[in-house]
């Protein structure tokens, strides 16, 4: 395909997924009620210190705040749609072998990212209780709402995005971009990249939420690392036979 061929196929799948982004980001604003109403039940239940429930500072907080709900619902409800639509533009240019790659690492992606935001909903009760917890006695805790939720979103994408990481390094070493000893010696790079982006998808001075972003992260860096070194051992125990063979 010439150049401007390819633009407009581009262009094309882009408003496919604007279009789905913005219907689905309607019923996220139609379902932000519950959204908010599950987002602040843990603070109904933390004990200790007075803890004020969601303020609005703003007239326009309110307002701001289900659209930004809509918005982050509108984007995971069509992820779908988004994710075919790259998935069809980038299958043209592709090889048997890497499509095959390319559907096992979204296939397997999606349900990393997910599970890790799952993982980040059922924790969330946990580390409120905790934080709230550090108020002296006689103290009320009060939160804006735009707070509260930049909390919430940052810390659940992150440590989303925390559980699909490793697929990256994976599919490096797959293609002989990464070596899994190259893996291995970069752990002291890896911890600092980790804490930064800990540091990063979690509120300032907020050392609990960056603990537990980096703490599955060190974990799954090294999974990732002993998988790659098993898979560059395997693949030399491999080419030595395919050398010795015709002999």
């Amino acid at each position: 395909m010439p150049l401007l061929a390819h633009i407009s196929e581009l262009r094309r799948r882009v408003t496919v997924c604007a279009i789905a982004v913005a219907a689905a980001g309607i019923a996220g604003f139609v379902l932000s009620d519950i959204v908010i109403a599950a987002a602040a039940d843990p603070l109904r239940h933390v004990e200790g210190p007075s803890l004020a429930g969601l303020n609005f500072t703003r007239i326009g907080e309110a307002f701001d705040l289900r659209f930004k709900i809509a918005l982050t619902l509108g984007i995971v409800l069509a992820a779908p749609v988004w994710i075919f639509q790259g998935w069809a533009f980038l299958v043209p240019g592709l090889t048997t072998r890497e499509r095959r790659g390319g559907l096992i690492f979204v296939a397997t992606a999606v349900p990393l990212f997910f599970g890790g935001v799952c993982f980040g909903w059922m924790i969330v009760p946990q580390i409120v209780t905790l934080l709230a917890g550090f108020a002296p006695a006689g103290s009320t805790t009060m939160l804006t709402a735009s707070q509260y939720f930049d909390f919430l979103l940052k810390l659940m994408v992150g440590i989303g995005l925390s559980f699909v990481s490793p697929l990256a390094l994976i599919a490096l070493n797959a293609v002989g971009v990464l070596s899994g000893r190259a893996i291995v010696r970069g752990w002291r790079v890896a911890l600092v990249a980790i804490i930064i982006f800990s540091a990063a998808v979690t509120p300032p001075a907020d050392l609990l939420s960056m603990l537990v972003i980096a703490a599955p992260l060190c974990v799954l860096y090294c999974g990732t690392a002993a998988w790659t070194y098993l898979h560059d051992r395997r693949a030399e125990r491999r080419g030595r036979n395919a050398v010795d063979s015709p002999r």
